[in-house]
């Protein structure tokens, strides 16, 4: 049995191992592995989102919108959760939870109407999803989808020439 599994074991039933005696001041409590738990259960869709984004091999700027709602809903729900909790640590994890929403909401409050034009725009162009239909049209009649001919090549002109002039002109 390894060190941490016997540790962990003396934790549950309240022993501690005479071997590890003279480390005693350094042992984490049960209440500390609780609170450690709680504080992994509210960094959860931190932690999911980061994986998530970092394994595709595609666009993922359109999903920030998706990525926020998600993060600020999960923290809605911390909050009311720690609300009328009356132990110190709930009340400082409170606390903590309420300082990340309002960093999250200047940082989401910065969205403005162009970024959200960036976002849709990254969603239509994305290569995987979009542009698939014009590229397996191309390939069907034997063209290379960078070819200046391609159906792929003039949706991409054309949708950037249209941002350019009546979106960004504009602003």
């Amino acid at each position: 049995m390894s060190g941490f599994t016997e540790y962990k074991n003396s934790l549950a039933s309240g022993s501690r191992i005479p071997k590890f005696n003279h480390n005693q001041p350094l042992f984490t409590t049960q209440d500390q592995c609780t609170i450690v738990e709680y504080v992994m259960e509210i960094l959860y869709p931190f932690r999911y989102w980061t994986l998530w984004i970092t394994n595709r091999q595609t666009t993922t700027l359109y999903h920030v919108i998706t990525v926020y709602h998600d993060v600020f809903n999960h923290m809605d729900g911390e909050m009311r959760a720690l609300a009328n909790k009356k132990t110190q640590w709930k009340e400082q994890l409170y606390f903590a939870v309420n300082v990340v929403c309002q960093k999250l909401s200047k940082y989401y409050a910065k969205g403005t109407p162009t970024t959200g034009m960036l976002l849709m725009s990254a969603r239509i162009l994305d290569p995987l999803r979009k542009l698939r239909s014009f590229r397996m049209w191309d390939k069907g009649i034997d063209i290379n989808p960078e070819d200046k001919s391609s159906n792929t090549t003039q949706y991409q002109d054309s949708f950037l020439k249209y941002v350019e002039n009546k979106y960004c002109a504009k602003h």
